[in-house]
This record gives structure tokens, C-alpha cells and sequence, in this order.
């Protein structure tokens, strides 16, 4: 047991500090992580046998079902309704078309059963939403006629579809008698009436109970996304249809503390991606890949230049879509996390393949990213779709939680410049607007005509800082033998770089001059250059 915690927490730290150096490079980070699960595995460096396919099926899922409620709870339907109508036709229409495609393409040239190349075409034809979010968020793509919104609408909501089409597919094959269109509609009603009660019941319930818990919220909404999948489930339904639908209804519903949310969520789904795709280059067996190398190239080209591209057309010419952007979501359909999990299902359903499908699949999906995930940035700026005048994070929910105004307090003392002043008289930097004053014990909501006296504090919006990677602070505490202990700021010999922004005397807190001096105890915040 203490073996496997120690593996665990290395894995986690290799992950977080891997993520950083991704983040730099050019490939989507999310292939590192394949990377660093083929080191542990059988034939890599570490040498660690992991073939079971159950366990690794439940913890992606289990994974699965958070990157789905984060990426319906992110979806900003406000910026995304011009292009709404267009990305349900391509996360449904257009999957059911990719793997008819697929599938027709892996019958004549792999040769493959039509159920089975239908079967192989299922569980690849829909677009991997973790793949697209780290892609547009990590390069920071901002695309031309909403199509970042479209992309990130179009990955969230085509999973449920595809894994719909390789649930039938697998019944069929198996020879289970079914009804195909009672269990499409199961699926589809039950996991859309799911998805809407839970999120409806727990607004209601946020907006109307007090949780007398500090992050009670947060953790109520983690609750709510697995019921939100579970209870789907249960009773037939399509459960990451579900706790998509689920975490749309709640993202764009008025939700207290929705930033601690936004937070909490990206750490959540940041280390669900790490796991599974750690997990699954754990899973695979390299020896066993060239095997399937070619077969896996000619779906992946076959998908990419004719399968994706007509699917994409069909759908999108209609809505009068320019050829640019068809051909740009036409290649940002990276295939991803959920295309090798319900390849693993395939494996568990026991279904008889040609080629080992995880390890085609697992194939595909390196191909796709590799190449349609690293090329993405490049294809953008080619069919000239990057606009530089928007922002990516305006398509997502949490962008106004993350940048909108920062608050700021100001004291006025009987020597500060405003004391005596009319707010009109008061000379504020550009984009600094008083929302409030505190005079006594009452709170004043100002105009240009509100007279400021010594003892006022004022509170003002301003435009918040953007570029956080590049601040960073942190603490000196001034012992008795510290050099710069009874020495003015303006004394010190500081490096470059380093500027001390706050000081931190007993219970005050104190915004430094050049005059002011250090003092033992004193507790210094220094900004300094992230390296």
C-alpha cells in the first residue's frame, strides 16, 4: 500500500512540474503526460506491468465525468448562441456522419466487417473537448467568426453522441436484441432530462440554503456532478450527456463564490487529465504498437483529409460557413481521452476485433494530437481565422470571475492630496473609478460632488492585472540581525527585479515609500521576476 501512495504522489509531481515545461513547448502538453506513463511502463525505463483494463476504465470515467461537467460549466452560452444552432448539428449530425465515413473507409481499405469498421468509426468520431480546451487555452487562440466558441461547444457536446453509436454497435455485434430506437431515445431523453432536473434542484438549493461551511459550495457542485452522471445512468440514460447538460445549466446560472468554483474545478480537471492520460501510456504495451502503426495512419489521415473535412462541410456550407473556417474545424478534430476509454470498453465487452482496438485507438489519438494539436496554431493563422482583437476567455465562463476589476482601499489622511477635495477636484489615474466611501460608521455611495475628509476611506475600481504567471511575491521576515533591519527603502541595495510592495508591522499593514524604514519583526512582500 505505502509502495503504491509513493508511486502516486511521484507520478503527481512529475505531472505538475512536466506541466510547467508543456506549457512552453509546442505540442499539446497532454502528450508528455503519455510520455511520462510509457516511462513507468512495462517497457519503459521503470518497468511497471499494468494490463488491467477494468480499473483503468473506471478511474477514466470517473475522470471523464469532471472534464464533462467542467467543460459544460465553462461554456459561456451567451458568447456561443451565434454559432449554437451549428455546433449541435456538428457535435450530432456531424458524429454520426465521421463514423459512417470512418467506418465505410476502414471496410475498403483495411478491410475490415462493415460492423466492425462501423464499430472502430464510433469510438473515434467524436472530438476530444480536453484536447481542444488545453490547445485554445494553452496557445491562446482567440479564432474570427465565433469559431473558438463553436470548437469548444462542438468538443463538449459530441462525446455523449459517440459514445451513444459504440454502446449500439457493441449490442449489435454482440447480438443482443434491442431495440435501436428505444435505446437512442432512452439515452438521449433520460440523459437530457437528467441533466437539466439536477442543475435546476441544485440552483434552487445554492440560492436558498445556507451551508454555514466554508467551500460547502464547491463541494456541493462536486457532489452534484457525479449525481448528475450517476443518476443518468441509473435509469438508461446517457450520463455524460447528463452531467454535460448539467454543468451548462449551472455555469450560465447566477452561482455565489463562483470563482473559488472556477478554481477548484481546474485543478480538479487539470489533475483528471494528468491521471488519465498518465494512466493510459501505463496501459500500453510499446511493442505492441507497431503492429497497428500503419492500419492506425491510414484511419488517422483517412479521418483528417475526407472523413472530418466532409462531415464539416455537410453540416456547416448550409449555415453559410466561409471555406476558412470549415477548414480550420475541419483540422481541430483532435481526437483524445474519450475515444481510448470507449475503445476500453470495446476490450471489456469482449468483442472481437481484427487489430487490438485500444492500442489502435491509443494510436489514432498520438497521431492527432502530434499532428493536428501541434499544427492547430499554424493551420489558424494559414487560413488567416486568428482574431487578435478578442480574447479565448471571453468563451468561457470563468473569464469574468478571473479579470474583470480589481478593488483597491485608500486611506485619507489630513495630508493625503484628496483630503478637503470634491471627488471631481481629485486627480485618479486613467481607469480608477470611487464606488464607495466609509466615513464613520456609514457607507456613502459617491458622485463628482462628494467632498472627501481625513479619515475616509475610499474603495476604487480598477481594471484587474492580467499577466499573473509574471508576478510573483513572496515574504522576508526582518530578524534582529537582518542587514536591512532600521534602514530606509531607499537605502537598500536591491537587486534587480526585486521591488517591495508591502510591509507588514504587528496587525498594519503599510504601503512603503522610499522613506520609510525597516523595522525588526517587520514582514516585507517583495515582488520578484517568475522565472
Amino acid at each position: 500500500m505505502n509502495h503504491l501512495l509513493f508511486l502516486a504522489a511521484t507520478v503527481l509531481i512529475l505531472c505538475i512540474l512536466m506541466n510547467r515545461i508543456a506549457a512552453k513547448l509546442p505540442i499539446p502538453s497532454l502528450l508528455m503526460f503519455i510520455a511520462l506513463g510509457m516511462c513507468f511502463g512495462e517497457n519503459g525505463f521503470f518497468r511497471i506491468p499494468f494490463d488491467n483494463y477494468e480499473i483503468s476504465e473506471a478511474i477514466c470515467s470517473i475522470s471523464l465525468i469532471f472534464v464533462m461537467f467542467y467543460g459544460g460549466f465553462g461554456t459561456n452560452l451567451k458568447t456561443a448562441r451565434p454559432v449554437m444552432a451549428r455546433s449541435f448539428v456538428l457535435s450530432t449530425v456531424g458524429v454520426v456522419v465521421t463514423a459512417l465515413l470512418t467506418g465505410a473507409g476502414a471496410h475498403y481499405f483495411l478491410g475490415l466487417g462493415w460492423k466492425e469498421g462501423l464499430l472502430m468509426g464510433s469510438v473515434v468520431a467524436s472530438t476530444d473537448a480536453a484536447s481542444v480546451f488545453n490547445v485554445l487555452r494553452s496557445k491562446k487562440l482567440s479564432l474570427k467568426d465565433h469559431t473558438d466558441s463553436m470548437l469548444e461547444l462542438e468538443s463538449g457536446s459530441n462525446d455523449p453522441i459517440s459514445y451513444m453509436l459504440t454502446i449500439l454497435m457493441v449490442s449489435l455485434i454482440s447480438g443482443d436484441e434491442i431495440s435501436v430506437p428505444v435505446m437512442l431515445t432512452k439515452q438521449i431523453l433520460f440523459g437530457i432530462v437528467c441533466g437539466l432536473l439536477i442543475g435546476k434542484v441544485a440552483l434552487y438549493i445554492m440560492d436558498n440554503i445556507d451551508f454555514r461551511m466554508k467551500q460547502g459550495r464547491t463541494v456541493f457542485v462536486f457532489a452534484v456532478a457525479i449525481a448528475g452522471y450517476a443518476l443518468a445512468s441509473l435509469v438508461g440514460g446517457n450520463g455524460y450527456l447528463s452531467v454535460y447538460l448539467c454543468g451548462i445549466f449551472m455555469g450560465n446560472g447566477f452561482i455565489q463564490d463562483k470563482k473559488d468554483m472556477v478554481r477548484f474545478f481546474d485543478i480538479v480537471t487539470e489533475i483528471a487529465q494528468m491521471v488519465i492520460f498518465f494512466l493510459l501510456g501505463l496501459l500500453v504495451t510499446p511493442v505492441h504498437l507497431p503492429e497497428v502503426f500503419f492500419p492506425a495512419l491510414a484511419v488517422c489521415l483517412f479521418m483528417t483529409f475526407i472523413g472530418r473535412p466532409a462531415a464539416v462541410f455537410l453540416v456547416l456550407k448550409p449555415f453559410g460557413a466561409s471555406m476558412a473556417q470549415i477548414g480550420l474545424v475541419s483540422w481541430a478534430g483532435l481526437r483524445g481521452v474519450a475515444s481510448i476509454v470507449f475503445s476500453i470498453y470495446v476490450v471489456l465487452a469482449d468483442i472481437p476485433m481484427t487489430y487490438n482496438l485500444f492500442n489502435l485507438v491509443f494510436v489514432i489519438v498520438l497521431l492527432s494530437l502530434a499532428g493536428q494539436g501541434t499544427l492547430l496554431p499554424t493551420v489558424a493563422e494559414k487560413l488567416k481565422m486568428i482574431d487578435k482583437n478578442t480574447n479565448v476567455l471571453r468563451t468561457f465562463n470563468d473569464y469574468q470571475e478571473e479579470n474583470e476589476v480589481s478593488f483597491i482601499k485608500i486611506k485619507v489622511t489630513e495630508d493625503h492630496p484628496f483630503a478637503g477635495k470634491t471627488l471631481k477636484e481629485a486627480v485618479l489615474p486613467p481607469g480608477f473609478l470611487v464606488v464607495l466611501v466609509f466615513r464613520d460608521d456609514m457607507s456613502i455611495t459617491p458622485n463628482g460632488d462628494t467632498r472627501l475628509y481625513s479619515g475616509d476611506v475610499i474603495v476604487c475600481a480598477a481594471p484587474a492585472f492580467e499577466d499573473r504567471e509574471n508576478l510573483t511575491l513572496h515574504e522576508i521576515s526582518i530578524g534582529k540581525n537582518h542587514k536591512w533591519r532600521d534602514k530606509q527603502i531607499k537605502e537598500l541595495d536591491q537587486n534587480a527585479g526585486l521591488l517591495i510592495i508591502m510591509v507588514k508591522r504587528g496587525d498594519n499593514i503599510l504601503i512603503p515609500n522610499g522613506d520609510t524604514r525597516i523595522c525588526r519583526d517587520d514582514v516585507l512582500v517583495l515582488r520578484r521576476q517568475a522565472g
